[in-house]
């Protein structure tokens, strides 16, 4: 409860009048900081427990804050995401194309829910402070939203410009909305100096608080007109966007994003998933339920997301709450990283032309060989390929099989390193002749990645990274022929693999040709045919001859086609089988298959969704670590599941956003937010007073950290997983204009009207404010000036954020040292 001073210097409280606030409060220190708090009468407890317990409810609320705001951005998701359908004409009269455009403009949204819903704690806590004070001004409110705007300029983007990848960089895409939206955000404090200082020192005026809250429709009106372009030349479209009314002519929308992509719009659809299992089942060993996962993973990456989902996945991991994006398996990362980074294997989607490959890709040249038991010494191929830039290392051992070592072979366990460019390397493998008869032998060679973690970095196993070596006494070159006289596979195979084998000896290299003959299947519409050359080399025994099936999802008929091997070289001699036939039927299973995958699919992206429908479903997250993912969940998700399992449980109360439209959701989620930041705003008053900080240096620190530390680990992912930098850094200059405009305007216009009702001046003095607006206004201005000079400079690699690694640190160190004099005043 807040006392009262009065002109005569006695105090009251309620409708009693006390002398003086020892009176009142016994003497305790701190005891009349507090609007709510304390509860209970601590007030003789000693100094140092009390701020501690403070300091630890401090933080304990910014965990339920973060955990309210969570549920607050998915309100806001639910409204934001309404769309409506536009048809347009198509080649199918009877079929109209429809597409999907959102209500919402991505810049409205972003200057007003989206805005709100992650300065909320800010605007919220000013707004509570002036009213908790009769209307008078304090410290607390302004300073946290100073504080919070320098923490969001300056070390934001700091940590954005030094996190992307070394070889990458990210440009704002909007430039012209970022343009606006920095130069309000300077106009915004550049004016907050002028109410201060220079129209009516120490004073805020009526006109001047409306003037201040009329910045922000003026603000949003602006940057939606640069959004829409009415008054320069259009963007460029981006593809990875939602489709809006004119990007494509109509027809050609279909055609162009099942060329570019494999699930339109970000959306699953049957013939996206259909081209995605073909790929998927490239990869031997996979479940339906892997594939899902796989295709839930690439339909995320696919989708364009707005900075709310990277600080609502921010949120959650640092709650232990259920992810916003798929958990893989350790298994499911590398078929995942392979899909999309191996230079040969097939992609899951487009990886962009500037992307280098990642990694190096070691395997054996042939999965088999076979050798004379009197060779000796022979070498086998370890070939490289991907990124050969790099030195990369990697062990190469063997392992028993009905051949043992030191008995029939020497055993190796050795490291092979590959200097930069080298592709191929070479290993001794020595057999050990006796004078014995024994029948043909085996045994296995195995790559392995090296156990320090350093030397793991940028390179992967390829495919064949296990060969079997079989111990002949044959020193012929050998036949090559086919296993078996006819093969059959399904239409959705994607690449039918065929053998072709070496008998009766493996000495030297050989080569062999092949081509495929038209039957009933015609090259070019069931299948990719052709001509190829296989390469036995000395000892090899196995190669195979992958010829793509083409799917065309049309009822037919069982249809055939031959392959043929001919001109052998090398001594080699065509076996009995020189002609196989290759069926290829129809997937009589498909459909069910299909259906089935869709279903496992839609479940697997319905759980990632930001917002929940039911009551159910926010229990079961609440109750649950990582969401109920408990395979996934590590041992941090389970301690902070733990710390906040009290703030889960009580705001899984909140109605779900489904309710409503999610406007109730809204206004309930506000509500909670502003108690918790009452809460807060007492807890920070008293500990300051109790350690012996002003209210201004408590706000610019403790309260705009722990209010901003959600956004930094947002604009983080946002940085690293976007194409471009709006939602890393796009974003920050509007968040701290409306923090000015709402939530300086709303408070001050309140206080100064009910002042002139009352005829007495609302006072705001300008001090410790005055001189941290002026600096933080000097400094961003020069940090918007420096990210401005990054996109046009060379030496910057004409980028906000990434570039070359020394200019970059520098601008990062640059960019962190700046808070710290706004800080330090």
């Amino acid at each position: 409860m807040e006392a009262l001073d009065n002109e005569d210097g006695s105090y009251t409280i309620g409708n009693n009048t006390y002398v003086n606030k020892a009176e009142v409060f016994g003497g305790y220190k701190c005891g009349d900081r507090g609007l709510l708090l304390p509860i209970i009468s601590e007030y003789t407890w000693p100094l140092e427990v009390r701020a501690t317990l403070y300091l630890l409810g401090l933080l304990y609320c910014f965990l339920g804050v973060a955990i309210i705001a969570d549920i607050f951005m998915g309100a806001i998701e639910k409204i934001t995401s309404k769309t409506r359908k536009v048809y347009l004409t198509s080649e199918k009269e009877d079929e109209p194309e429809v597409i999907e455009v959102r209500i919402w403009s991505d810049t409205v949204a972003n200057l007003t829910l989206m805005a709100l819903g992650s300065s909320a704690p800010e605007i919220l806590l000013s707004i509570i402070e002036v009213i908790g004070r009769n209307f008078e001004s304090g410290e607390l409110g302004p300073s946290t939203i100073v504080g919070s705007a320098a923490f969001n300029l300056f070390v934001i983007s700091a940590v954005c410009v030094m996190t992307i990848p070394n070889g990458e960089h990210r440009r704002i895409k909007d430039i012209k909305v970022f343009a606006v939206t920095a130069v309000f955000s300077v106009v915004a404090y550049l004016w907050l100096l002028i109410i201060l200082v220079a129209s009516s020192k120490d004073e805020v005026e009526w006109w001047e608080a409306v003037v201040t809250l009329l910045f922000f429709p003026l603000l949003v009106t602006i940057a939606w007109v640069a959004e829409k372009n009415f008054f320069g030349v259009p963007n460029k479209t981006d593809t990875s966007k939602q489709i809006e009314l004119g990007s494509f002519q109509p027809g050609e929308t279909d055609k162009f994003l099942r060329e570019r992509q494999y699930f339109r719009d970000g959306r699953l659809d049957r013939d996206g998933l259909v081209a995605f299992i073909k790929e998927v089942k490239n990869y031997p060993g996979l479940t339906d339920e892997d594939a899902a996962v796989l295709a839930a993973s690439k339909l995320v990456e696919s989708q364009s997301h707005s900075r709310m989902w990277y600080r609502v996945g921010a949120v959650r991991s640092m709650t232990g709450g259920r992810k916003t994006q798929p958990q893989l398996s350790y298994k499911l990362k590398e078929v995942y990283n392979a899909m999309n980074e191996h230079p040969e294997a097939p992609t899951v989607g487009e990886v962009p032309k500037v992307m280098p490959h990642k990694n190096a890709i070691i395997d054996f040249h042939s999965a088999s060989c076979a050798v004379m038991e009197n060779i000796g010494k022979f070498q086998v191929a370890i070939c490289r390929s991907g990124r050969i830039d790099s030195k990369v290392s990697v062990r190469v051992e063997t392992i028993d099989g009905t051949a043992t070592e030191e008995q029939d072979y020497v055993s190796i366990n050795q490291v092979i390193t590959f200097e930069s460019g080298e592709k191929e390397k070479f290993i001794d493998v020595e057999i050990i002749n006796d004078n014995q008869w024994e029948p043909d032998e085996e045994f296995f060679l195995k790559l392995s990645l090296l156990i320090n973690s350093e030397q793991r970095q940028g390179v992967q196993l390829g495919r064949i990274s296990i060969m079997e070596i079989t111990i002949l006494n044959d020193d012929e070159p050998g036949m090559v022929m086919f296993q078996k006289r006819g093969f059959l596979v399904k239409e959705s195979v994607g690449n039918a693999v065929i053998p072709v084998v070496r008998k009766n000896g493996a000495d030297g290299e050989i080569t062999v040709k092949w081509r495929t003959i038209d039957k009933s299947a015609l090259s070019g519409r069931d299948f990719e045919g052709g001509e190829g050359l296989l390469v036995f080399k000395h000892t090899e025994i196995s190669q195979n001859i992958e010829i793509p099936i083409m799917d065309d999802m049309t009822p037919e008929k069982d249809e055939h086609f031959e392959v043929e091997l001919f001109d052998p070289e090398g001594g080699a001699k065509l076996g009995q089988i020189n002609r196989t036939a290759v069926t290829i039927t129809n997937d009589d299973d498909f459909n069910n298959v299909l259906s089935n995958m869709m279903m496992l699919t839609n479940a697997n992206v319905h759980a990632l969704q930001v917002h929940h429908e039911t009551y159910i479903s926010q229990i079961k997250d609440a109750l649950n670590v990582n969401g109920g993912d408990i395979e996934n969940a590590t041992g941090a998700d389970y301690v902070l599941h733990f710390l906040t399992f009290g703030w889960k449980i009580l705001f899984a109360m909140v109605p779900p956003p489904s309710v409503l439209g999610g406007w109730l959701c809204f206004f309930v989620s506000l509500g909670a937010i502003g108690f918790l930041t009452a809460i807060i705003g007492d807890l920070a008053s008293i500990f300051g007073c109790l350690v012996g900080l002003k209210d201004s240096v408590t706000a610019i620190t403790f309260v705009a950290l722990g209010t901003s530390l959600p956004d930094t680990f947002a604009s983080k992912s946002a940085a690293i997983q976007e194409k471009y930098a709006d939602n890393a850094i796009g974003n920050i200059t509007g968040s701290n204009s409306v923090n000015v405009f709402l939530g300086l305007g709303l408070p001050w216009l309140m206080a100064s009207v009910y002042h002139a009702i009352n005829g007495t001046k609302f006072t705001v003095p300008a001090g410790n404010l005055g001189f941290s607006v002026g600096l933080f206004t000097g400094l961003s201005i020069a940090t918007i000036g420096v990210l401005m000079l990054r996109r046009v400079l060379g030496v910057f690699g004409k980028t906000e954020l990434g570039g070359p690694t020394i200019p970059k640190i520098i601008s990062g160190l640059t960019y962190t040292t700046q808070p710290m004099m706004v800080f330090a005043k």
